[in-house]
């Protein structure tokens, strides 16, 4: 059974580095939630590492312009890494060929012109219409203030019939935009697999955006790291997969599920939750505070 804390306090002298996520622990995607800026700006005063690990399909720097534009401070937070830096780096290696139909906005520009300096004399990636294409990479819904998975599934199934891979570079299913949940480049990715398609994840809860945090930090093998998310499907099974603890943080994407007090979760309704998912995060917490 998890343990319900009533803040971070409690237990960050057990842990070095917090890998947290952002969408519904540090903000609403509109504003930031104070009481969790607080708490990671007193765990690195305490000497803690926080790394801002967020499944955005976005280089670090555009996830860390949008923090800033919401009035996130820079002292809350060592590092940043996304899953659009660990997506980058399988595009630029080939992972879904050269020759690539985005599904993007205009916002994700940079994932396809920014090129990190190690790929920089590799081959170029050229974006295509479909029936050109070798792989397709998805970043998010042309407009997902208006479309949903199904809007995709034609051009899915030719796609599928071409034998073309799938490049996910954001694994969210749904996230929440202030009240408004809008679908994430995951969800035509499980969409793609369902139907018979190939994808490919690089962000939580799959191994390479952990590896690259950890390469990124360049701390010992006996640093003692705690992942902080409200994601059951990404943060949670990512923590239990690298063998790290977990603080699940139940008011973000659940937050109707576990009685009226989002700030205090009811004790058997999280248990019953989590038992359903196969799931048993070390903590749980309301809001990270």
């Amino acid at each position: 059974m998890t343990q319900i804390i009533n803040s971070l306090a409690e237990i960050a002298a057990d842990y070095d580095v917090l890998f947290c996520d952002l969408w519904g622990c540090l903000h609403n995607g509109v504003a930031p939630y104070p009481a969790a800026v607080a708490a990671l700006q007193d765990f690195r005063a305490g000497g803690g590492r926080v790394v801002l690990m967020t499944n955005a399909p976005r280089p670090a720097p555009y996830v860390q312009a949008q923090l800033q534009r919401m009035g996130v401070p820079e002292d809350a937070y060592d590092l940043i890494v996304s899953s659009g830096d660990a997506a980058q780096d399988a595009m630029f290696a080939g992972a879904v060929g050269r020759k690539v139909w985005a599904i993007a906005q205009p916002k994700d520009e940079g994932f396809f012109t920014d090129i990190p300096a190690e790929w920089r004399d590799a081959p170029a990636i050229t974006r295509v219409p479909l029936d050109r294409a070798e792989g397709i990479v998805c970043c998010g819904l042309f407009d997902d203030l208006t479309e949903v998975p199904e809007d995709y599934r034609a051009r899915l199934m030719l796609a599928r019939e071409a034998g073309l891979p799938l490049l996910c570079a954001n694994p969210d299913v749904i996230v929440d935009l202030g009240d408004k949940r809008l679908y994430c480049a995951g969800a035509l990715a499980e969409l793609y697999e369902d139907m018979g398609g190939t994808s490919l994840y690089f962000g939580k809860p799959h191994p390479p955006i952990y590896d690259m945090a950890r390469r990124k930090l360049g701390l010992p093998e006996d640093t003692r790291y705690l992942a902080v998310g409200d994601g059951i499907a990404t943060d949670i099974p990512g923590a239990a997969g690298e063998g790290i603890d977990a603080l699940f943080v139940s008011g973000g994407l659940a937050h109707d599920q576990f009685g009226p007090d989002v700030e205090h979760p009811d004790p058997a309704m999280l248990d019953e939750w989590l038992a359903l998912r196969s799931e048993n995060p070390r903590y749980s917490i309301g809001r990270l505070r």
